[in-house]
């Protein structure tokens, strides 16, 4: 609720169980709910005393003209996997998240939750058609388990947008993909949690930049 509050998105309503405190910073409606209402009607077992309505932002790919470093998601399914991609999107200093049509809704109660506020201050791009992925100007460097330069040896200090396959089928091999990158690992599973592959990319891009 704070960090929707700080990042300046549209709160028109909170509503606040017994015990709980609305967040300061708003002139939305406050609503006291009567005891036991918030375990009604959230999707938690257990719930936080406070609940807003907040008007969804519906931000274009053309919104992030101008960006050097994009997160494209290709139908990514599982809401915990997009919102730890989300929040690590943020501290890696993204400037924006795509989601190729079929993935997750970003809005997803799970979504927010993982995304631990991060959805509020990353631009999210959704339902977004593989034929308009051009239209972000930037290349797209695929990852893969098998194929292409390790991902410390892959230069990231220019504009790229990075693209992250599906947890069921990878990357559509209908994207123009311009080049690929890999994470090597010595275990014996056969790659990593595609939340925890993009972590990992997107903070060795921030180091590259920081270096440089």
């Amino acid at each position: 609720m704070a960090e929707a509050i700080s990042a300046g998105w549209d709160v028109q309503a909170q509503f606040v169980a017994p015990g709980g405190e609305a967040v300061e910073g708003s002139d939305a409606v406050i609503l006291n709910l009567a005891p036991h209402v918030m375990e009604r009607v959230a999707s938690t077992e257990t719930p936080q005393p406070l609940m807003a309505a907040v008007r969804m932002r519906r931000p274009t790919i053309d919104d992030l003209s101008g960006a050097s470093m994009v997160v494209v998601c290709d139908r990514i399914a599982d809401p915990g996997n997009l919102g730890t991609i989300m929040r690590s999107a943020e501290a890696a200093g993204v400037d924006g998240i795509v989601l190729v049509a079929g993935s997750v809704d970003p809005f997803n109660p799970k979504v927010v939750r993982a995304s631990a506020g991060a959805l509020f201050h990353v631009p999210l791009v959704a339902d977004v058609a593989l034929s308009d992925l051009q239209r972000l100007g930037l290349p797209l460097v695929g990852t893969s388990s098998h194929t292409g330069a390790s991902y410390t040896d892959t230069d990231l200090m220019a504009p790229f947008a990075l693209v992250m396959g599906s947890e069921a089928h990878g990357v559509d091999p209908q994207l123009p993909i311009d080049r690929w990158m890999t994470i090597p690992h010595r275990g014996r599973a056969e790659s990593l949690n595609v939340a925890m592959a993009a972590t990992v990319v997107v903070f060795e891009a921030a180091r590259q930049r920081s270096a440089r």
